[in-house]
Protein backbone atom coordinates (compact mmCIF):
# COMPACT_ATOMS: atom_id res chain seq x y z
CA UNK A 1 0.00 0.00 0.00
CA UNK A 2 1.56 3.40 -1.06
CA UNK A 3 1.96 5.57 2.06
CA UNK A 4 1.22 9.39 2.70
CA UNK A 5 3.35 11.94 0.84
CA UNK A 6 5.11 14.40 2.76
CA UNK A 7 5.23 17.49 -0.23
CA UNK A 8 7.77 19.56 1.48
CA UNK A 9 9.86 16.56 1.51
CA UNK A 10 9.60 13.36 -0.71
CA UNK A 11 10.84 14.91 -3.97
CA UNK A 12 13.61 16.87 -4.91
CA UNK A 13 12.90 19.58 -7.45
CA UNK A 14 16.39 21.32 -7.88
CA UNK A 15 17.37 19.42 -10.99
CA UNK A 16 15.45 16.54 -13.34
CA UNK A 17 12.50 17.83 -13.01
CA UNK A 18 9.33 17.28 -15.27
CA UNK A 19 7.22 20.07 -15.51
CA UNK A 20 3.46 19.18 -14.84
CA UNK A 21 0.91 20.65 -17.50
CA UNK A 22 -2.40 21.98 -16.33
CA UNK A 23 -5.41 23.46 -18.84
CA UNK A 24 -7.68 26.06 -17.46
CA UNK A 25 -9.44 29.25 -18.68
CA UNK A 26 -11.37 31.81 -16.45
CA UNK A 27 -14.45 30.99 -18.45
CA UNK A 28 -14.58 27.89 -16.65
CA UNK A 29 -15.73 29.87 -13.47
CA UNK A 30 -17.53 32.88 -15.53
CA UNK A 31 -19.34 30.96 -18.18
CA UNK A 32 -21.96 29.89 -15.01
CA UNK A 33 -24.34 32.23 -13.82
CA UNK A 34 -23.48 33.14 -10.49
CA UNK A 35 -26.95 32.24 -9.91
CA UNK A 36 -26.39 28.59 -10.56
CA UNK A 37 -26.72 26.10 -7.87
CA UNK A 38 -23.42 24.68 -9.60
CA UNK A 39 -20.47 25.60 -7.39
CA UNK A 40 -18.65 27.84 -10.20
CA UNK A 41 -16.39 29.25 -7.89
CA UNK A 42 -14.21 26.22 -6.99
CA UNK A 43 -12.15 26.35 -10.36
CA UNK A 44 -11.08 30.20 -9.49
CA UNK A 45 -10.47 29.04 -5.63
CA UNK A 46 -8.53 26.09 -6.40
CA UNK A 47 -6.41 28.04 -8.75
CA UNK A 48 -5.47 30.71 -6.77
CA UNK A 49 -4.66 27.63 -3.44
CA UNK A 50 -2.51 26.03 -6.49
CA UNK A 51 -0.45 29.33 -7.04
CA UNK A 52 0.26 29.60 -3.45
CA UNK A 53 1.43 25.76 -3.24
CA UNK A 54 5.39 25.14 -2.85
CA UNK A 55 4.79 22.56 -5.68
CA UNK A 56 3.37 25.44 -8.29
CA UNK A 57 6.83 26.09 -9.74
CA UNK A 58 6.75 22.75 -11.19
CA UNK A 59 3.29 23.61 -13.13
CA UNK A 60 2.39 25.39 -16.11
CA UNK A 61 -0.80 26.51 -16.58
CA UNK A 62 -1.79 26.50 -20.03
CA UNK A 63 -5.35 28.72 -21.99
CA UNK A 64 -6.75 25.95 -23.97
CA UNK A 65 -8.22 27.02 -27.14
CA UNK A 66 -12.23 26.08 -27.96
CA UNK A 67 -12.13 22.48 -29.61
CA UNK A 68 -13.25 22.01 -33.59
CA UNK A 69 -16.98 21.80 -33.59
CA UNK A 70 -16.36 19.01 -35.82
CA UNK A 71 -14.59 17.28 -33.42
CA UNK A 72 -17.69 16.90 -31.00
CA UNK A 73 -19.35 14.93 -33.85
CA UNK A 74 -16.50 11.88 -32.80
CA UNK A 75 -18.80 11.50 -29.52
CA UNK A 76 -22.53 13.36 -30.36
CA UNK A 77 -25.10 13.67 -32.78
CA UNK A 78 -24.85 16.11 -35.29
CA UNK A 79 -28.19 17.40 -34.70
CA UNK A 80 -27.93 17.78 -30.94
CA UNK A 81 -24.37 19.72 -31.54
CA UNK A 82 -26.41 21.96 -34.20
CA UNK A 83 -29.00 22.49 -31.83
CA UNK A 84 -26.58 23.15 -29.42
CA UNK A 85 -24.71 25.67 -31.42
CA UNK A 86 -27.65 27.35 -32.54
CA UNK A 87 -29.31 28.27 -28.88
CA UNK A 88 -32.37 25.84 -30.18
CA UNK A 89 -32.31 23.38 -26.92
CA UNK A 90 -35.96 23.61 -25.55
CA UNK A 91 -36.46 24.24 -22.05
CA UNK A 92 -36.72 21.12 -20.77
CA UNK A 93 -33.07 20.21 -22.31
CA UNK A 94 -31.46 22.68 -20.51
CA UNK A 95 -33.00 21.78 -17.54
CA UNK A 96 -31.84 18.59 -17.82
CA UNK A 97 -28.12 19.74 -18.20
CA UNK A 98 -28.52 22.05 -15.67
CA UNK A 99 -25.69 24.84 -15.15
CA UNK A 100 -29.02 27.35 -15.41
CA UNK A 101 -29.52 29.94 -15.63
CA UNK A 102 -27.08 30.08 -18.79
CA UNK A 103 -25.07 32.75 -19.54
CA UNK A 104 -24.44 34.34 -22.88
CA UNK A 105 -20.98 32.38 -22.75
CA UNK A 106 -22.34 29.06 -22.14
CA UNK A 107 -21.49 28.09 -25.66
CA UNK A 108 -18.09 29.56 -25.63
CA UNK A 109 -17.32 28.04 -22.24
CA UNK A 110 -17.92 24.65 -23.47
CA UNK A 111 -15.86 24.58 -26.14
CA UNK A 112 -12.80 26.20 -24.38
CA UNK A 113 -13.70 23.16 -21.78
CA UNK A 114 -13.80 20.63 -24.42
CA UNK A 115 -10.21 21.88 -25.69
CA UNK A 116 -8.87 22.09 -22.40
CA UNK A 117 -9.50 18.61 -22.37
CA UNK A 118 -8.30 17.60 -25.90
CA UNK A 119 -5.16 19.44 -25.16
CA UNK A 120 -4.04 18.33 -22.42
CA UNK A 121 -4.70 14.38 -23.86
CA UNK A 122 -2.37 15.37 -26.86
CA UNK A 123 0.33 16.52 -24.40
CA UNK A 124 0.57 13.37 -22.45
CA UNK A 125 0.54 11.37 -26.05
CA UNK A 126 3.48 13.49 -27.16
CA UNK A 127 5.63 14.05 -23.19
CA UNK A 128 4.15 10.75 -21.82
CA UNK A 129 3.39 11.47 -17.75
CA UNK A 130 0.91 12.72 -16.80
CA UNK A 131 -1.33 16.16 -17.37
CA UNK A 132 -4.57 17.47 -16.31
CA UNK A 133 -7.79 19.63 -17.15
CA UNK A 134 -8.96 21.79 -14.38
CA UNK A 135 -12.81 21.31 -15.20
CA UNK A 136 -14.36 18.51 -17.02
CA UNK A 137 -15.24 14.90 -16.73
CA UNK A 138 -18.26 15.25 -18.10
CA UNK A 139 -19.84 11.69 -17.92
CA UNK A 140 -23.22 11.92 -17.61
CA UNK A 141 -23.16 13.89 -21.61
CA UNK A 142 -24.93 10.95 -24.55
CA UNK A 143 -24.29 11.13 -27.86
CA UNK A 144 -27.89 13.01 -28.45
CA UNK A 145 -28.39 14.85 -25.18
CA UNK A 146 -26.74 16.58 -22.19
CA UNK A 147 -26.90 15.59 -18.32
CA UNK A 148 -26.14 15.94 -14.95
CA UNK A 149 -23.89 19.41 -15.46
CA UNK A 150 -22.56 17.73 -18.42
CA UNK A 151 -22.54 19.47 -22.29
CA UNK A 152 -20.57 17.25 -24.22
CA UNK A 153 -18.89 14.33 -22.91
CA UNK A 154 -14.97 15.33 -22.96
CA UNK A 155 -13.85 11.65 -22.12
CA UNK A 156 -15.57 9.96 -24.88
CA UNK A 157 -14.55 12.57 -27.47
CA UNK A 158 -10.65 12.54 -26.01
CA UNK A 159 -10.70 8.78 -26.34
CA UNK A 160 -12.29 8.55 -29.58
CA UNK A 161 -9.83 11.43 -31.10
CA UNK A 162 -6.48 9.37 -29.42
CA UNK A 163 -8.04 5.90 -31.11
CA UNK A 164 -9.25 7.76 -34.77
CA UNK A 165 -6.78 10.39 -34.98
CA UNK A 166 -3.42 10.05 -33.12
CA UNK A 167 -3.03 6.61 -33.42
CA UNK A 168 -3.46 4.84 -30.16
CA UNK A 169 -4.46 1.64 -29.67
CA UNK A 170 -6.21 1.10 -26.52
CA UNK A 171 -7.37 3.67 -24.17
CA UNK A 172 -9.29 2.91 -20.73
CA UNK A 173 -11.65 5.36 -18.95
CA UNK A 174 -11.15 5.37 -15.02
CA UNK A 175 -14.04 6.63 -13.69
CA UNK A 176 -13.99 7.11 -9.97
CA UNK A 177 -16.55 10.29 -9.47
CA UNK A 178 -19.17 9.12 -6.81
CA UNK A 179 -21.95 8.98 -9.98
CA UNK A 180 -21.89 6.15 -12.47
CA UNK A 181 -20.52 7.32 -16.12
CA UNK A 182 -23.50 6.71 -17.86
CA UNK A 183 -23.35 8.90 -20.77
CA UNK A 184 -19.59 7.64 -21.22
CA UNK A 185 -21.04 3.75 -20.60
CA UNK A 186 -23.68 4.55 -23.89
CA UNK A 187 -21.15 6.34 -26.08
CA UNK A 188 -18.34 3.54 -25.83
CA UNK A 189 -20.33 0.63 -25.58
CA UNK A 190 -19.42 -0.70 -29.30
CA UNK A 191 -15.96 0.82 -29.11
CA UNK A 192 -13.96 -2.40 -28.40
CA UNK A 193 -10.39 -0.66 -28.28
CA UNK A 194 -11.70 1.67 -25.50
CA UNK A 195 -12.12 -0.03 -22.07
CA UNK A 196 -14.82 1.52 -19.88
CA UNK A 197 -14.54 1.00 -15.57
CA UNK A 198 -17.10 2.87 -13.29
CA UNK A 199 -16.79 2.61 -9.40
CA UNK A 200 -19.75 4.37 -8.11
CA UNK A 201 -22.23 4.69 -5.33
CA UNK A 202 -25.17 2.20 -6.47
CA UNK A 203 -27.77 4.10 -4.87
CA UNK A 204 -27.39 7.76 -6.48
CA UNK A 205 -27.37 9.74 -9.42
CA UNK A 206 -28.42 8.58 -12.83
CA UNK A 207 -31.01 6.54 -11.06
CA UNK A 208 -31.47 4.39 -14.18
CA UNK A 209 -27.75 2.90 -14.76
CA UNK A 210 -26.22 2.46 -18.12
CA UNK A 211 -23.90 -0.75 -18.59
CA UNK A 212 -19.55 0.21 -18.70
CA UNK A 213 -17.23 -2.40 -19.59
CA UNK A 214 -16.97 -2.81 -15.43
CA UNK A 215 -19.00 -1.30 -13.27
CA UNK A 216 -17.89 -1.90 -9.27
CA UNK A 217 -20.85 -0.47 -6.92
CA UNK A 218 -20.17 1.06 -3.88
CA UNK A 219 -23.33 1.03 -1.18
CA UNK A 220 -24.29 4.19 0.57
CA UNK A 221 -22.14 4.88 3.45
CA UNK A 222 -19.11 2.94 1.72
CA UNK A 223 -15.83 4.39 4.08
CA UNK A 224 -11.96 4.34 2.78
CA UNK A 225 -11.82 0.94 3.00
CA UNK A 226 -14.30 -0.58 0.89
CA UNK A 227 -13.97 2.41 -1.69
CA UNK A 228 -10.07 1.63 -2.05
CA UNK A 229 -10.51 -2.03 -2.14
CA UNK A 230 -12.90 -1.26 -5.53
CA UNK A 231 -9.93 1.19 -6.54
CA UNK A 232 -7.47 -1.29 -6.65
CA UNK A 233 -9.97 -3.97 -7.97
CA UNK A 234 -10.61 -1.26 -11.20
CA UNK A 235 -6.92 -0.69 -11.40
CA UNK A 236 -6.26 -4.34 -11.61
CA UNK A 237 -8.78 -4.73 -14.68
CA UNK A 238 -7.30 -1.56 -16.66
CA UNK A 239 -4.22 -3.21 -16.44
CA UNK A 240 -5.27 -6.49 -17.51
CA UNK A 241 -6.38 -4.26 -20.48
CA UNK A 242 -2.95 -3.01 -21.16
CA UNK A 243 -4.18 0.65 -22.70
CA UNK A 244 -1.40 3.06 -24.29
CA UNK A 245 -3.64 6.02 -22.62
CA UNK A 246 -5.86 6.28 -19.57
CA UNK A 247 -8.33 9.04 -18.75
CA UNK A 248 -8.66 9.30 -15.33
CA UNK A 249 -11.95 10.80 -13.81
CA UNK A 250 -11.01 11.74 -10.63
CA UNK A 251 -14.39 13.28 -9.28
CA UNK A 252 -14.11 13.90 -5.26
CA UNK A 253 -17.87 13.83 -4.59
CA UNK A 254 -17.42 10.55 -2.30
CA UNK A 255 -16.16 12.44 0.55
CA UNK A 256 -18.36 12.38 3.57
CA UNK A 257 -19.30 15.80 3.81
CA UNK A 258 -19.95 15.62 -0.14
CA UNK A 259 -23.62 17.04 -0.52
CA UNK A 260 -24.83 14.45 -3.45
CA UNK A 261 -22.30 11.91 -2.91
CA UNK A 262 -23.77 9.73 -0.14
CA UNK A 263 -20.51 7.56 0.73
CA UNK A 264 -18.04 8.39 3.79
CA UNK A 265 -14.71 8.72 2.13
CA UNK A 266 -12.26 10.79 4.05
CA UNK A 267 -9.67 13.26 3.15
CA UNK A 268 -7.00 11.09 3.71
CA UNK A 269 -8.87 8.34 1.74
CA UNK A 270 -9.58 10.70 -1.50
CA UNK A 271 -5.72 11.14 -1.34
CA UNK A 272 -4.74 7.65 -1.63
CA UNK A 273 -6.64 6.92 -4.04
CA UNK A 274 -4.93 9.24 -6.35
CA UNK A 275 -1.80 7.92 -5.29
CA UNK A 276 -2.99 4.47 -6.39
CA UNK A 277 -3.95 5.10 -9.56
CA UNK A 278 -0.73 7.79 -10.17
CA UNK A 279 1.84 5.17 -8.47
CA UNK A 280 0.37 2.04 -11.06
CA UNK A 281 0.40 3.95 -14.16
CA UNK A 282 4.28 5.24 -13.38
CA UNK A 283 5.00 1.67 -12.86
CA UNK A 284 3.25 0.69 -15.92
CA UNK A 285 4.44 3.55 -18.11
CA UNK A 286 1.17 4.67 -19.35
CA UNK A 287 0.49 8.59 -19.50
CA UNK A 288 -2.59 9.68 -17.66
CA UNK A 289 -5.06 12.49 -17.71
CA UNK A 290 -6.78 14.17 -14.96
CA UNK A 291 -10.13 15.37 -15.34
CA UNK A 292 -11.44 16.71 -12.40
CA UNK A 293 -15.02 15.92 -12.21
CA UNK A 294 -17.54 16.58 -9.20
CA UNK A 295 -17.05 17.95 -6.10
CA UNK A 296 -20.00 19.58 -3.93
CA UNK A 297 -19.11 19.28 -0.47
CA UNK A 298 -20.58 21.53 2.54
CA UNK A 299 -18.23 23.56 2.77
CA UNK A 300 -16.84 24.09 -0.59
CA UNK A 301 -13.70 24.14 1.53
CA UNK A 302 -13.70 20.43 1.47
CA UNK A 303 -13.76 19.32 -1.86
CA UNK A 304 -11.06 22.25 -2.76
CA UNK A 305 -8.88 20.49 -0.06
CA UNK A 306 -9.50 17.02 -2.40
CA UNK A 307 -8.66 18.77 -5.71
CA UNK A 308 -5.77 20.61 -4.21
CA UNK A 309 -4.18 17.22 -2.66
CA UNK A 310 -5.15 15.68 -6.49
CA UNK A 311 -2.74 18.35 -7.95
CA UNK A 312 -0.39 18.55 -6.08
CA UNK A 313 0.26 15.24 -5.84
CA UNK A 314 0.00 15.17 -9.52
CA UNK A 315 3.02 17.47 -9.56
CA UNK A 316 4.88 15.02 -7.15
CA UNK A 317 4.39 11.83 -9.46
CA UNK A 318 4.76 13.21 -12.62
CA UNK A 319 8.29 14.24 -11.31
CA UNK A 320 8.79 10.46 -9.98
CA UNK A 321 7.88 9.32 -13.31
CA UNK A 322 10.84 11.56 -14.69
CA UNK A 323 13.30 10.47 -12.20
CA UNK A 324 12.59 6.68 -12.49
CA UNK A 325 12.61 7.17 -16.54
CA UNK A 326 16.20 8.13 -15.75
CA UNK A 327 17.33 5.56 -13.74
CA UNK A 328 16.02 2.82 -15.81
CA UNK A 329 18.12 4.02 -18.52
Amino acid sequence: MIGQVNISSDVDFSSNKRIFSLWYHPIYTNGIHPDARFPRDRYELLLERLTKSTVFSNMEIHTPRMIDKENLLLAHEKSYVDRFFNNQLTDKERKRIGLTPWTESMIERTLFLVGGAIESTHHVISHGGISGNMAGGTHHAHREFGSGYCVFNDLAICALDAIEKQGIERVAILDLDVHQGDGTATILENEKKVLTISVHCEKNFPFRKASSDHDLVLPSEAADEEFLKAVRKALDICIDFQPNLVLFQAGVDGLKTDALGKLNVSRKGMRMRNQIVFDTMMESAIPLVIFMGGGYAKPIDHSLDAFFDLFTDAVIWNNKWTNKKQCEG
